[in-house]
């Protein structure tokens, strides 16, 4: 089934802190879910992964712990006390255990956990699809579909069949469904809670357990009979065919469509996180300071050659350069960075537009539309592929920023749509096949020289379309490609820290490295 992504939530945020959005930031939102599941009280939780997935072996270095701790304690995404919300945890009185053994894989990013407290126990079972994007699959060993975008009601019941004629009469909702096993619990999805009036006259209903709210998660909602007005790139062409915009215009019909929203309010979602983008270009380039990370602050250095015309290549090339190691030195620093459109790839494409438009003196204007552009070439990839490295290798995470990048570049430098979806073509063309596989198991190398690479892909395929030249496969055949080659990408070469780069002896010395600091950290707290 064609899902239907947002821009705001499926390919440029969340708005956060940490390495590795599909580890940090989805499992924060997981977290979130599970606090709601057991009415804010959590006293005991188990963690579980399965040894043939990617978390059994990145879960502490890459972040997933760290997001689970911030969601379990109802914090956001972005939240400063992140890199101590395990001692935040602790001090709350929460205890965890994390066992890794056969749990049935069936996905790399898959979460099972326990909650506990002295009056029930609740169990949830979530992935994390990329890009900080989840699906609960999974409540009480129920099936379930939840991705965290409605408000989430749970009636747990014995007797569902009164329950669910009155809510038929009574409550407005998206989605009604009866899950059933062992017991029983009605899911509502819909774009509130339900009214306090028709919550007590629930609970004092014959055969009513207890219910359950939980919140959304992402920041555009789903709604029932949500349409859009093209989900694949031809239909956008089709769309377009007589009305002649660019490619940023098309990319504000399907978002207003999709989120039900303004025009204003997508130009100003958008321009908010432009603004964050800007920032953490800034804040790396002032050079950054973080004791568990493996590369030094860099983009400094190279600003200071930058400024003083030493560096080969012409200006636009090294502005990009260099806003794509200020960024993922932010990342790496813990600082606010936006997934765009995951953590591991957040330089390349805003290093690329925000380096383009200053060198060119763009308005804050221009640079939210292309911003808008790259997101629509995003939400073809969301929809037929995969952002996950996990699941696509680096191809999914720095490939897609820079086929995202590559078309709003054209657009920026007042290229027609069909250039710019030309260019997208060309460069995750140029991607497929790229392997994920962090060094010290973190997300830094050969990271930072990925988003590099996809940055400076993204500008030469930007000005090989616009000089016509012929890229051949339409993006769509492109996209369905990526995910065949991804499906065919070894699991080791799948962000799991059991191949590629990650495995070499200079690699796993700077591993062993890192594992004594956190050693030492822990015995001197």
């Amino acid at each position: 089934m064609v899902s239907y992504p947002s821009i705001f939530n499926d390919v440029i945020g969340p708005v956060m802190r940490g390495p590795s959005s599909s580890h940090c930031a989805a499992a924060l939102r997981m977290a979130r879910l599970c606090r709601d599941l057991m009415d804010e009280n959590i006293k005991d939780i188990l963690i579980e992964f399965d040894p043939k997935g990617s978390l059994a072996t990145t879960h502490k270095s890459q972040g997933s712990d760290m997001g689970l701790f911030g969601g379990f304690l109802g914090w956001e995404a972005h939240d400063e006390r992140l890199p101590e919300a395990e001692n935040h945890l602790i001090t709350a009185g929460i205890q965890v255990s994390i066992r890794i053994h056969d749990i049935g894989n069936h996905h790399p990013n898959l979460y099972q956990i326990t909650l506990s407290n002295p009056k029930e126990t609740r169990k949830l079972t979530a992935i994390s699809t990329g890009g900080g994007m989840i699906e609960v699959t999974a409540i009480d060993d129920l099936p379930v579909s939840m991705a965290g975008d409605y408000y989430e009601t749970l009636i747990y019941c014995n007797q569902p069949d009164p329950v669910l004629s009155f809510l038929k009469a009574s409550v407005v909702y998206d989605e009604l469904e009866v899950h059933q096993g062992a017991f029983c619990f009605i899911e509502i999805k819909s774009q509130a809670f339900l009214d306090s009036a028709i919550k007590k006259e629930l609970q004092e209903m014959e055969g009513v357990l207890f219910i359950k709210q939980l919140h959304p998660v992402l920041p555009v909602m789903a709604r029932k009979n949500l349409q859009v007005p093209f989900i694949t790139c031809n239909e956008m062409m089709l769309y377009n065919k007589d009305r002649n915009k660019m490619l940023w215009e098309p990319a504000l019909d399907y978002e207003m469509a999709r989120g039900n929203i303004s025009a204003e309010e997508v130009m100003e979602k958008m321009r908010s996180i432009v603004r964050i983008m800007e920032q953490a270009v800034h804040s790396g380039l002032r050079g950054t300071q973080y004791e568990d990370r493996i590369l030094p602050s860099q983009a400094p250095h190279y600003q200071k050659q930058f400024k003083a015309g030493k560096l080969a290549g012409g200006e636009v090339i090294n502005r990009i350069v260099m806003y794509v190691s200020a960024i993922m030195e932010v990342k790496s620093s813990m600082g606010v960075i936006v997934a765009a459109p995951t953590a591991g790839s957040c330089g390349a494409l805003p290093g690329a537009l925000i380096g383009m438009a200053h060198s060119l003196h763009l308005s804050e204007d221009e640079l939210v539309k292309a911003m808008l552009s790259a997101g629509l070439i995003g939400v073809f990839i969301a929809a037929h592929a995969t952002f996950a490295a996990e699941v696509g290798g680096c191809m999914a995470e720095t490939g897609s920023g820079g086929g995202m990048a590559a078309a709003a570049l054209v657009q920026m430098q007042g290229g027609h749509l069909a250039q710019s979806i030309a260019a997208a073509s060309l460069a995750l063309q140029n991607s497929l096949g790229i392997i994920c596989d962090p060094i010290g198991n973190r997300v830094e190398a050969p990271c930072l020289g990925r988003n590099v690479m996809a940055a400076s892909n993204a500008l030469s395929c930007a000005n090989m379309a616009l000089s016509d030249y012929e890229h051949l496969v339409p993006l769509d055949e492109v996209i369905d490609t990526m995910k065949a080659v991804g499906d065919q990408i070894h699991h080791t070469l799948r962000c799991t820290n059991l191949g590629g780069l990650c495995v070499t002896p200079a690699a796993k010395a700077i591993e062993k490295k890192l594992e004594q600091q956190q050693l030492s950290f822990y015995k001197s707290c």
